[in-house]
């Protein structure tokens, strides 16, 4: 399948683009040979979101730099139910 359309392919064909969107391949629309639009699939948008809201969280960026310093200690769930008895 083509991943590419130009508007009027896209005005004609968008239950099939939307279709290719959604089983996870990206479609870029373009307008006069420049894309000006990407269609991704609910799921991809979701993940990309999530992304970010890392990305842009202090703490959890420390901890992804903890984890790969090696500085990260990692215990069984038991040990946690141990610490509340």
């Amino acid at each position: 399948m083509k991943s590419t359309y130009s508007v009027a392919e896209a005005q004609s064909q968008l239950p099939r683009i939307v279709k290719e969107a959604e089983s996870g391949r990206t479609v870029a629309i373009q307008r006069r040979k420049e894309t000006v639009v990407f269609m991704i699939s609910r799921e991809r948008m979701e993940a990309i979101a999530e992304t970010l809201e890392i990305l842009a969280n202090p703490a959890a960026m420390r901890a992804i730099r903890e984890h790969r310093g090696g500085k990260t200690r990692f215990v069984p769930l038991s040990a946690l139910d141990r610490r509340e008895g």
